[in-house]
């Protein structure tokens, strides 16, 4: 059983947690923060950033903390983080695409696309080609995307939808932007290999978890969801197979981790069971990075 006290060392270790805030993403930071690292806290608002860090100061921790402000609706605004940390910061040895949007009303980024596959995918796919040249220079250094169990729900990308062009289905555009997560893990992962480089790119999934992710669930709904699960995750429990996936010295490059209970609804770190045939899609996982390559305009790696 693989818990929080398992992390190593992470000392001297400089790490951007996306969307931590809050639920999963806060208890990831707050964790390694407290095994030593130095950890940036990315998300757009800074009054509840600097809320989650006097929250983790108040915990404590061996590392250090600072804020930056993160937009993932926003390329430009992507590249603005990505620039000022890269003028405060020579490495980053660990990068985790933890924030996400759950099931919001039909809505769209600055760049047009729907909502959960602008921030979901979009927004962490631009943020990690603006990051590559850091991630480039840090021997080792580890890409950590964040997918959901959803991934498996749906059964391809639709590439004439994702600018809302259909009638929405909240449900179905949350599960192709978690498969986008693990699609985009799995191909970065295969083009390193071809460079021969040392980082890694994996993905992880929480299990269910009840979090501040479910906001635009309405009550009634949510609760009936969760009703037919024995057991749910805190977030502390959530964050295991992100946390196992960024530090654990076992991990190899295009692996899936979740939690090891049954179904992988709650548990401890384990190689995930969970796939589908559209996971498993080269040729898909290629068209949607020649698809990113084009709209963002980034290239990478390189």
């Amino acid at each position: 059983m693989w818990t929080k006290e398992n992390i190593t060392d992470q000392s001297g270790k400089t790490v951007i947690v996306t969307g931590a805030n809050t639920g999963i993403g806060f208890e990831t930071a707050l964790a390694l923060y407290k095994a030593g690292a130095n950890v940036t806290i990315a998300c757009r608002n800074k009054d509840k950033a600097e809320e989650a860090i006097n929250k983790m100061y108040a915990i404590g921790g061996k590392g250090t903390l600072e804020i930056g402000i993160l937009d993932l609706t926003n390329l430009k605004a992507i590249k603005t983080f990505a620039d000022d940390f890269k003028s405060k910061h020579s490495k980053l040895d660990i990068l985790i695409n933890n924030a996400g949007v759950m099931m919001p009303p039909a809505t769209t980024t600055n760049d047009g696309f729907e909502l959960q596959f602008g921030v979901n995918f979009f927004g962490h796919f631009a943020l990690t080609a603006h990051l590559f040249p850091l991630l480039k220079e840090t021997p080792n250094a580890r890409i950590m995307t964040l997918s959901s169990g959803a991934a498996t729900l749906v059964d391809g990308i639709d590439f004439e939808n994702l600018r809302l062009e259909k009638p929405y289905d909240a449900q179905r555009e949350y599960g192709v932007s978690k498969l986008a997560n693990v699609l985009f893990a799995f191909e970065l992962h295969k083009k390193l290999q071809a460079l021969k480089s040392t980082i890694i790119s994996l993905a992880a999934h929480p299990g269910v978890v009840y979090t501040d992710l479910q906001r635009h669930i309405p009550t009634d709904i949510l609760e009936t969801a969760f009703a037919q699960f024995k057991e749910v995750s805190q977030p502390w429990q959530g964050a295991l197979p992100s946390l196992f996936a960024a530090t654990d010295a076992t991990v190899k490059g295009g692996e899936f981790y979740g939690p090891d209970g049954e179904k992988e609804y709650i548990g401890y770190p384990a190689l995930s069971k969970h796939t589908s045939k559209a996971m498993q899609d080269e040729e898909l996982a290629s068209k949607l990075w020649f698809f990113a390559e084009e709209i963002t305009g980034l290239q990478f790696p390189y």
